[in-house]
């Protein structure tokens, strides 16, 4: 019984979690954008200081490929520039006026309508979800670590 409610919840919720992709994949889609450019504005405009390519990787989880892919199509149409980075082998992205005109009107509405979204949530909601949210993903990654560990420990053993 137990197993069929946490079934029932873990449905529910990755089924949320495809529908907020989606919301954001919509919107990507609707602004003219696609979902990586989409996210590399966002992430322009919510981080306090100019970040490297590798930055925006870690920050987005995608492979340096797509994200490279996306930056030379966004300078290329004029929306931001590389300047140099802490060393000769990274670079800084920059937003040109160009780009920051397409941020005010893109990404930077969807941030608008998000934070207004959360301050729907009372104080302790907010709190609350971030904070089951972050326990289930922490777990998730023991787990998954876990199960993958046992798994190559297993296929060394067998010939």
């Amino acid at each position: 019984m137990i197993r069929e409610k946490a079934g029932d919840c873990l449905w529910e919720y990755n089924n949320i979690l495809k529908e907020n992709d989606n919301i954001y994949r919509d919107l990507a889609r609707n602004l003219g954008l696609s979902v990586c450019q989409f996210w590399i504005l966002y992430t322009l405009r919510t981080e306090s200081s100019p970040p490297s390519q590798r930055d925006i990787c870690a920050s987005l989880y995608l492979p340096k490929q797509t994200i490279n892919s996306a930056l030379k199509k966004m300078e290329a149409e004029g929306y931001l520039t590389l300047a140099p980075g802490k060393d000769h082998r990274s670079k800084r992205i920059i937003l040109t006026s160009k780009g920051i005109l397409r941020c005010e009107e893109t990404v930077d509405q969807i941030i608008s309508i998000e934070r207004s979204a959360f301050a729907d949530l009372s104080e302790e909601n907010q709190e609350l979800f971030l904070s089951l949210f972050h326990q289930y993903t922490d777990l998730l990654k023991t787990h998954m670590d876990k199960t993958l560990r046992s798994k190559k420990k297993r296929s060394k053993i067998t010939p």
